[in-house]
């Protein structure tokens, strides 16, 4: 059972209030990881698409462990390149099918890039699982929560707005808040338990 995108969005701040330092700095180093590499002549976009799988995995499990509560750090980052051929391939795979849906028409690209945005959560939470079937597995898990993940991100509208306005600057701490809160939706659909986090959001709503 999935929460309203105001309890994600509150549980991700609670989450996040002793962790926003750290947090935007990350953010901060994987965007110019990705954008430093992107603008390397003539080897931009093929070096983009090697790190980006294994840096995406990495960003993904520092979220994840923001989101549970457990031990964090910044070389959680480049924990993907200890999997660098599955991380490799999923991304690429993730790509190809969200690149072809929106060629065709923008509304299957949404739709593709919805039912496998799972993909690197289930395989930090699976060591064993290929990526085949780690997007499998985030399709069924996105079946029947597909509208819930939309309208979760459309909560988010006004912000990313707000974000732009300061030369983008503001998707620093926005990215964070985003990511943590889409990972406790995932949290759910995983059947994590999360009574913990609920406390901290509870606690959070007295603070203010």
């Amino acid at each position: 059972m999935t929460k309203t995108p105001t309890q994600y969005k509150d549980q991700a701040l609670a989450l996040l209030k002793d962790n926003w330092g750290e947090a935007v700095l990350l953010t901060l180093i994987y965007a110019v990881i990705i954008l430093g590499v992107s603008l390397i002549p003539l080897l931009g976009t093929i070096g983009s698409l090697v790190i980006g799988g294994p840096l995406a995995y990495g960003f993904t499990s520092y979220f994840l462990n923001i989101s549970r509560e457990e031990p964090k750090e910044f070389n959680n980052l480049f924990e993907g390149f200890q999997r660098f051929s599955d991380t490799f391939v999923a991304n690429l795979l993730i790509g190809i099918i969200v690149g072809i849906g929106t060629l065709l028409l923008f509304v299957p690209g949404v739709i593709a890039a919805i039912a496998l945005s799972q993909t690197f959560r289930i395989m930090r939470d699976d060591p064993s699982i290929k990526p085949i079937d780690a997007m499998k597995k985030s399709h069924e898990m996105m079946t029947g929560h597909r509208m819930d993940y939309f309208i979760l991100f459309l909560s988010f509208i006004g912000w990313i707005l707000l974000a732009i306005i300061p030369a983008g600057l503001g998707f620093l701490v926005l990215i964070p808040y985003m990511s943590t809160s889409f990972t406790l939706f995932y949290n759910d659909l995983a059947g994590v338990q999360s009574t913990e986090i609920d406390e901290l959001a509870s606690h959070l709503d007295k603070d203010n």
